[in-house]
């Protein structure tokens, strides 16, 4: 039975692409069949009409409680919700609604760098000042904080000390391509057994 999979994106959708264009193959028994952005300027939006999916506009006072939400995505079918630079947070009854079936992926190998604030570059540019060793990417469910919930993978790369932040980066988005459709693919695949 096909599943249906949302992508919450919230910049220029580069991850968001990534997973359409894993997921939405003709012999794929999981499919992205929606796009959530809470910014009318993101980029995601021109790639998700792109490749023929649907987008869906959704401001961001109405993240707060979440009832509408949650109804539109149960109106679609969606059966998992992947965050692909999603930068609110998601409401609780979302949360409870969808248990286990809401990951996110952060760009730094959690706890460390993670919470409030650390995201995109903030993330790079603080490994680097903090002279680590190592970065990479932290798959986790979500729950009512930011990067706090169950670490499902973790994958790392070198920092070298002439790095800079767009040298990590560069690095991380590598690991992003090539692990979070797989990753997502496994957990999306347990739900049918």
């Amino acid at each position: 039975m096909m599943k249906n999979i949302a992508v919450f994106a919230s910049g220029n959708g580069t991850n968001a692409e990534n997973l359409i264009r894993f997921f939405n193959k003709e012999e794929s028994l999981m499919r992205v069949t929606l796009v959530v952005t809470n910014r009318l300027t993101a980029g995601v939006r021109e790639r998700a009409a792109d490749l023929g999916v649907s987008c869906l506009y959704i401001p961001k006072e109405m993240w707060k409680e979440g009832t509408e939400i949650r109804r539109c995505l149960w109106e679609r079918g969606i059966d998992f919700i992947v965050l692909a630079g999603f930068l609110v947070r998601i409401p609780d009854i979302l949360i409870e609604a969808y248990p286990q079936r809401i990951v996110n992926i952060h760009p730094a190998l959690l706890p460390k760098f993670g919470g409030k604030g650390m995201y995109g570059d903030h993330v790079h540019r603080a490994v680097v000042e903090a002279g680590e060793t190592e970065s990479g990417i932290t798959i986790h469910y979500i729950n009512e904080h930011y990067d706090e919930g169950t670490i499902i993978a973790q994958f790392r790369c070198p920092v070298y000390p002439a790095d800079t932040p767009d040298d990590v980066a560069r690095r991380v988005h590598a690991l992003e391509y090539e692990h979070y459709p797989q990753v997502v693919a496994r957990l999306v695949g347990a739900l049918q057994e």
